[in-house]
């Protein structure tokens, strides 16, 4: 111990490494992956906030650590908890400052408020400082903020932290919607794979600094959707429940819980002619993996 002192050692550790990828114009790409993947700092580089100490990053013809005063003219950037808007100050104050900040012209600025207030319903909130909204209004507020000057390209990071359903529901319309008659193009990070599945047509899974899928998301949802959990309840007790292409995970008495084994391509049919030679069947019900549970099983792949 007291070497070390003296004689410390250190360790590099590469926040991100080889990695590689392309966004096409007017595209919602999902960036998705656990805690500490490197998510923010990709975001970051993206952005212009960090320089990387090697390779490159080109975003409209712009190197954004090289040309940020050009580039952030053109981008919008939503940050979980780290807000753009004025702390102590109405949130209108806030929205006029940036205003002047990019240069937006008075009737451009009207109309696309007026556009903002309707989709996210915030014209109520408008007066208030920010320190006085719950974290759902504040999420709203940073979102429009972002958008005021319409963007070519917007970083989300967890839009929808905070918001009840209704709203959530909102958001995720209204980023469609922008995405649609303005071309935005959007790199969405989240951890609500809700989002993933109702907003992008392209995800990224990083993990360990490094990139690890790209594609469609139903790719991964047509590979791991296959996997069917079936619970049954039998006419009479059952000491030993057994079928085979299935795994028994659970069993009491008249109830049975079955899941598929990884070969097994399961047709309603089948399965029921299966299992009705050997049990009496009163009902069973058929459910697939949640979003959720398939995208735990992605990183249980990848062993992230």
């Amino acid at each position: 111990m007291l070497k070390n002192f003296f004689c410390r050692k250190y360790k590099t550790i590469e926040a991100l490494k080889d990695v590689s990828f392309s966004i096409e114009e007017g595209e919602i790409v999902g960036y998705i992956g656990p805690n500490g993947a490197g998510k923010s700092t990709t975001i970051k580089i993206m952005s212009g906030i960090l320089t990387p100490t090697s390779g490159t990053c080109v975003i409209d013809g712009l190197v954004p650590w090289q040309n940020r005063k050009t580039f952030v003219k053109n981008i919008g950037v939503v940050f979980g908890q780290r807000s753009q808007l004025w702390w102590d100050v109405p949130v209108m104050d806030s929205f006029e400052l940036l205003k002047d900040i990019y240069k937006i012209p008075t009737d451009q600025f009207k109309e696309t408020l007026e556009l903002l207030n309707k989709a996210l319903n915030i014209e109520d909130l408008l007066g208030r400082p920010l320190r006085q909204l719950s974290l759902g209004q504040k999420m709203k507020c940073e979102l429009a903020g972002s958008l005021l000057h319409r963007p070519k390209i917007l970083f989300l990071d967890e839009p929808t932290i905070g918001l009840d359903a209704v709203t959530k529901l909102a958001v995720r319309d209204f980023i469609k919607f922008i995405n649609k008659e303005w071309s935005t193009t959007i790199i969405l990070t989240t951890h609500d794979m809700n989002d993933i599945e109702a907003l992008t047509n392209k995800i990224i899974l990083i993990g360990k600094g490094r990139i690890l899928y790209q594609g469609s998301f139903e790719n991964i949802k047509d590979k791991y959707s296959a996997e069917k959990t079936i619970e049954v309840e039998f006419a009479k007790d059952y000491q030993k429940v057994s079928l085979a292409g299935y795994k028994v995970v659970e069993h009491n008495q008249r109830f049975a819980t079955l899941k598929t084994l990884p070969k097994t391509q399961f047709h309603t049919t089948d399965f029921v002619n299966q299992i009705s030679k050997k049990y009496e069947v009163v009902d069973f019900q058929v459910s697939s993996l949640s979003v959720d549970e398939i995208l735990a099983k992605l990183y249980n792949e990848y062993e992230l």
